[in-house]
């Protein structure tokens, strides 16, 4: 894209001083408000890439904001995550008056929980790899309950640094993750059309590629391939299927795939061997352990049931 610009922040001490923000009072925990921002970093599209971790509540009109090959509008507010090293994009629409963002942003250094079971516990936190429109809409009382929380981080690490301001802001950290996952379950039971709808795409697509003959030329489709044909991320994939089905999508998979063995077990003449070759498995060991597993018999004892 012409004029697009990459800028990459390595510390957070570098990102205030690129938005015309004084240097932070802690160089590896900050609650940047939107309405400070003094300096625009491009007003032609451009990519961000952080060394560090982004919570953001963000309000920004006439602005698109890019994740992949994703675009979402951030009209209302929204809670986005980001990861060290991830890109997000902001492309502003043509000819549109600009206007300053609103919102908070919290920027969370790895080095600040170094040490901490958060530095461990916020991998789980699956959000973080989400894509910009698969992002937390919140509603007013939950924007108010959180920018709550940041609020009480703020305060204490401009008041009082000493050996206990690290387990109080992370606590508040830890309080702040746990009611978006929340919020994010509720997102998905608000949007229950929406997501059955996904649900019934990954059918039509586990559908249309087992009938293909692909299992046997390339065995199980992977997580990242099912993602990318359903236009959303592999994290969020999995989150909406453990809401929906209470299985992640590698288990989802493999009861597909027990169903299918079980119809060609019941209904075909085909050898063991021939249906485990025909399921995508290099070795039959492999395809009835998964079996047995799955239904506590082996191949030949359920083919056996139905005689």
């Amino acid at each position: 894209m012409n004029n697009h610009q990459i800028f990459r922040f390595h510390t957070i001490t570098e990102y205030h001083r690129a938005t015309g923000l004084p240097n932070p009072a802690h160089p590896l925990i900050s609650v940047v408000h939107m309405d400070d921002l003094n300096t625009p970093l491009a007003e032609s599209p451009f990519s961000l890439i952080y060394d560090f971790y982004s919570i953001s509540m963000k309000r920004v009109r006439n602005a698109k904001f890019k994740y992949g090959q994703r675009t979402s509008d951030f009209d209302d507010g929204v809670l986005f995550f980001m990861s060290p090293g991830q890109v997000f994009g902001v492309e502003f629409e043509k000819s549109a008056v600009m206007h300053h963002p609103e919102g908070w942003m919290i920027l969370i250094h790895p080095d600040f929980l170094w040490n901490t079971p958060l530095a461990k516990n916020i991998k789980k936190y699956e959000f973080f790899n989400y894509a910009v429109n698969e992002a937390l809409y919140l509603s007013d009382k939950e924007e108010t309950m959180l920018t709550a929380i940041v609020q009480n981080i703020e305060q204490e690490y401009h008041t009082n640094i000493d050996r206990f301001s690290e387990n109080v802001i992370t606590a508040q950290l830890e309080l702040l993750l746990t009611y978006s996952e929340r919020f994010y379950q509720r997102q998905f039971i608000t949007r229950k059309v929406a997501s059955h709808e996904m649900l019934s795409k990954l059918e039509d697509l586990l559908a249309s590629y087992f009938n293909s003959g692909a299992l046997a030329q390339k065995g199980l489709p992977s997580v990242t391939y099912i993602a990318e044909n359903l236009n959303i991320s592999p994290g969020y994939l999995s989150t909406l299927l453990k809401h929906l089905t209470g299985q992640n999508t590698q288990q989802h998979l493999h009861n597909k795939l027990i169903e299918l063995a079980k119809e060609k077990l019941s209904t075909t003449n085909l050898s063991v061997s021939e249906i485990a070759y025909e399921l995508g498995f290099e070795h039959l060991q492999s395809f009835s352990k998964l079996f047995k597993t799955k239904t506590s018999l082996s191949p030949l004892e359920f083919r056996r049931s139905f005689n």
